[in-house]
């Protein structure tokens, strides 16, 4: 998930059930970055095609 080694599963106490939710409700940091730039494009698409 591009996260990493132990970002969720290595917190002290959070249950295994506990961890499937705070990754489920999460957005993945690489399709973040993707849309990101996908709405800049959108914004100004001649600033940004040199980038």
């Amino acid at each position: 998930m591009g996260l990493p080694a132990g970002h969720v599963t290595g917190v002290p106490g959070l249950s295994r059930a506990a961890q499937l939710k705070a990754l489920g409700n999460g957005v993945v940091p690489q399709q973040a970055a993707a849309a990101l730039r996908l709405l800049l494009d959108r914004i100004n698409p001649r600033d940004n095609a040199a980038a």
